[in-house]
């Protein structure tokens, strides 16, 4: 019993990344759906000129069948970031960048699903410029048509707890997509064992981010009285756009909101502000760039996702590896086009469904990292209060509790708070990719969202 104890403790076997290596060149391993590091890849067209592209990887934990865990997919942000490139290779999958064993993967204690959403995203792709999603409620539509199919092609899984985990503009999806499916689960069109979801830095409440920007950043040393000052100006004019309505020339003014922040903090990170963010050259181009807004911020949270390693990566030794990628598609190819058409849901807010997945028993986890800007840990503050949840008075009451990535560790790694079915954990030396900053954590959180700890 000591034995077999000690044996769980041992890293995934030799064997299991010699198969995930050899798959670079060889295609899925061939494997009954109970073995231990299978994958599988497929497209699924959910509607007319529009093909959306998953990939699935069956958990590869010693001492426990893929059955006895979790299946979590993962939904990446921009919207235009691929989760199988970026959630995958540079987050939670098995294999980093480089090609090298990742020690905090996900894969250890949960199967994972990533889709490459809204259509175009990644190695999704559209045939025609009317295809692409416009707004949250055709993304949420489409995901359910490749939900259905997936479930019912792998019926392995349909009584395995379903966790959407998502970071970002993710988030926000992810919200849509969960409330749409718990309704699809209820009428009886999809088969699965929802079991909730974990919103991760998510654009869930757009004004709510951009007010709290300045007085993050001057809190932060990183703004002075006057740099305050100009930020909350042009943040009272989104605010005025989105009550308005006007969600088009809310999205041009965030554009304007990020270029104040720039000039004013030196060219600070939006997604680490400890973390240097371009050259002053390259900065300094970036900011001049004004005539298209759209574009500017399309390359400020799409592009970064998709840099020069990732889509040699992902073009080169992934796509010979997958086989099934048109001739005339590029992984990221579209990314663009993705985040253009979806400029007049940029600022839409969704608390809202929030509170729907809430009332209707769904499990709810926020979490967002400490040094995040974007999507501060503030802003996320914001628009919880904002709740109308019957439970959120006894949530607010709650004192929050520490937690530590490793049992004898003394440093503080993040702190969490629940409460029925909502659950928020600020995460402690984290930028915007929790699982990138702070990997241990991210696992960790992981486990205890999955009741696995």
């Amino acid at each position: 019993m000591e034995l077999e104890r000690r044996s769980c403790q041992v890293p995934r076997p030799l064997l299991l990344l010699l198969l995930l290596l050899l798959g670079l060149s060889a295609g899925a391993v061939i494997s009954q759906p109970g073995e231990e590091g299978k994958e599988v890849w497929d497209y699924v067209t959910v509607r007319e000129d529009a093909h959306m592209f998953w990939w699935l990887y069956y958990a590869t934990n010693p001492c426990k069948n893929f059955s006895e865990l979790p299946l979590v997919m993962w939904l990446q942000g921009g919207p235009g970031g691929s989760s199988t490139g970026f959630g995958n290779f540079e987050e939670i999958g098995p294999l980093d960048s480089k090609l090298k064993p990742r020690r905090t993967t996900w894969l250890q204690s949960a199967s994972l699903l990533f889709v490459d959403n809204p259509v175009g995203t990644g190695f999704s792709y559209v045939n025609k410029s009317n295809a692409y999603a416009r707004d949250l409620a055709r993304v949420a539509a489409d995901m359910m048509v490749l939900l259905k199919t997936f479930f019912d092609g792998h019926k392995e899984f349909q009584m395995i707890p379903f966790y959407i985990f998502s970071e970002s503009y993710g988030g926000k999806m992810a919200a849509g997509i969960g409330l749409e499916l718990y309704k699809a689960i209820q009428q009886g069109s999809i088969k699965c064992n929802f079991a909730g979801v974990a919103l991760g830095d998510s654009w869930i409440s757009p004004i709510d981010s951009v007010l709290s920007w300045g007085p993050y950043l001057y809190s932060m040393s990183l703004l002075d009285e006057r740099g305050l000052a100009e930020v909350l100006k042009v943040a009272e004019q989104i605010l005025d756009a989105v009550n308005k309505g006007l969600f088009k020339e809310a999205t041009q003014l965030w554009g304007q909101a990020e270029m104040v922040i720039e000039q004013n903090t030196d060219g600070v990170n939006f997604y680490n502000i400890l973390t240097k963010n371009t050259p002053k050259s390259a900065m300094k181009s970036s900011l001049e760039f004004t005539q298209n807004h759209l574009v500017r911020l399309s390359q400020h949270h799409v592009r970064r996702l998709q840099e020069d390693a990732l889509s040699q990566l992902m073009n080169g030794p992934i796509r010979k590896k997958l086989k099934i990628i048109p001739e005339d598609q590029s992984w990221g190819g579209q990314s663009m086009s993705v985040f253009e058409n979806m400029a007049g849901d940029f600022m839409k807010p969704v608390i809202s469904i929030v509170d729907e997945l809430l009332e209707a028993g769904v499990n709810v986890t926020v979490y967002n990292g400490q040094l995040d800007l974007i999507v501060d840990t503030m802003g996320q503050e914001a628009w919880l209060r904002k709740l109308k949840w019957p439970e959120l008075p006894k949530f607010t009451q709650l004192k929050w509790k520490a937690l530590y990535s490793e049992p004898k560790s003394l440093e503080t790694s993040a702190f969490v708070k629940s409460h029925k079915n909502l659950a928020f954990y600020w995460i402690l030396r984290a930028g915007h990719m929790v699982p990138s900053d702070q990997g241990d954590m991210a696992l960790k959180m992981m486990r205890l969202v999955t009741q696995q700890e």
